[in-house]
């Protein structure tokens, strides 16, 4: 009785004349149009048979790896972070990137295979990097990048599946949320007053705005006339290098006497939300507009050395201000102004809380804060809470109080 044959492109499983058993599964078809039909080979016929079942389920779901030589998981982040990554995010965005590429990703598992990177090297990384003194963030950041490069080679089929999607990340513990109570606010607001550039605080507290954001303004973006103001950009932290060609025996380039600069002043808003337009306040007009007649009186005192940039926040001479001035004089006003030590983002968390309890509608936040995501007004749901119970308590305190409670 004659065997029936199997059809072009079937699986076959057979014994070799090496004693070796071996498998051969058509996946597709290679760029050149030939079939692409895949061998693996052991000496059990048991395990000849699940690789072919796995690699027949993986044809199945469109997972097969691309046939050819496979990257180094070294080799493909290098390719992804500057072909792939660095033409299209952010200059900060892409920083990061580097940061968590070249110090931790490419020393840590760059020389894995990048179909046999296995979530259990990853955890073992993250560990390690945490007990060498890095904290959570560090390697939650690293564990972040990898994602994103390692879902990249999945989409590109270099990859069946991603091993960092399947690790255990870091655990993150979330910093408590401390907007100011509203006797802090107006003692800021005050000593503000006494202050160069004092309105920038103003700005921080009533708007919200991120750092970057007020650093980032300029005045053709603010309508003192109609009260409003359009985000548009971020100031973002300088860079330098050395322009001396290594002459000048500093160590960094931010030292050189002649130094360049190897970055933009600012970049695109954080998000598609962050670009946005900001009603101002009746007061907040006000004190832009000294803040803008104070600004003038630099003008001239500077003279020729004024560099003309239209920033809302400049330097005595015009510049733009690098946020970590900024940061300095935030921490100086907190402590001129007698009130607790917070970080400058807690002057955001202010606002929006504000707004909130406010009764502002959720979407109308958003905008006005720059969130992509309602999840962000989900964080301050605890915070808003306890502050309208206190609120609702002290007015049924007031409602119910007898005559002969003494209140």
């Amino acid at each position: 009785m004659a065997v029936a044959r199997k059809p072009n492109g079937a699986s076959s499983i057979y014994q070799g004349a090496d004693g070796y058993w071996h498998g051969r599964v058509t996946v597709g078809v290679t760029d050149d149009g030939r079939s692409d039909r895949r061998h693996v080979m052991s000496k059990s016929q048991a395990v000849v048979t699940k690789k072919v079942r796995e690699l027949e389920r993986q044809r199945g779901d469109g997972s097969v790896r691309k046939s050819g030589s496979s990257w180094t998981v070294a080799a493909w982040l290098t390719h992804w972070l500057e072909n792939i990554a660095a033409p299209f995010v952010r200059e900060n965005t892409i920083a990061g990137y580097r940061v968590a590429v070249n110090v931790h990703l490419i020393p840590g598992v760059g020389r894995h295979r990048l179909e046999r990177l296995q979530p259990e090297h990853l955890e073992t990384l993250y560990v390690r990097m945490m007990r060498d003194g890095k904290s959570a963030a560090t390697a939650h950041q690293a564990h972040r990048t990898l994602r994103t490069a390692l879902n990249e080679a999945v989409r590109r089929g270099h990859l069946s599946r991603n091993p960092a999607v399947l690790a255990k990340a870091p655990r993150l513990v979330e910093h408590e949320m401390e907007p100011f109570t509203v006797e802090e606010v107006q003692l800021l607001l005050k000593t503000a007053l006494t202050v160069r550039n004092g309105a920038r605080w103003a700005v921080a507290l009533a708007l919200g705005l991120r750092q970057g954001e007020a650093l980032g303004l300029q005045w053709s973006d603010v309508d003192l006339d109609s009260g409003s103001l359009m985000v548009r950009r971020a100031r973002l932290r300088p860079r330098w290098g050395h322009g001396c060609g290594g002459t000048c025996g500093r160590k960094t380039g931010g030292q050189c006497p002649s130094r360049v600069a190897e970055r933009s002043e600012t970049s695109e808003t954080k998000s598609r939300a962050g670009r946005r337009a900001v009603g101002l306040p009746g007061q907040l007009v006000h004190l832009l507009r000294e803040h803008r007649v104070a600004q003038e009186r630099e003008r001239l005192v500077a003279a020729q050395l004024w560099v003309d940039g239209d920033w809302v926040f400049a330097t005595p001479t015009g510049a733009p201000i690098n946020p970590r001035t900024d940061y300095t004089d935030w921490k100086r006003l907190l402590l001129a102004a007698g009130v607790r030590d917070a970080r400058l983002h807690d002057a955001r968390h202010t606002a929006a809380t504000v707004l909130l309890i406010l009764g502002v509608p959720e979407r109308a936040v958003m905008g006005i804060m720059g969130w992509s995501h309602s999840a962000m007004a989900a964080r301050y749901q605890h915070v808003t809470t306890a502050i309208q119970r206190d609120i609702a308590d002290r007015v049924g305190g007031l409602i119910w109080s007898g005559p002969g409670d003494g209140r």
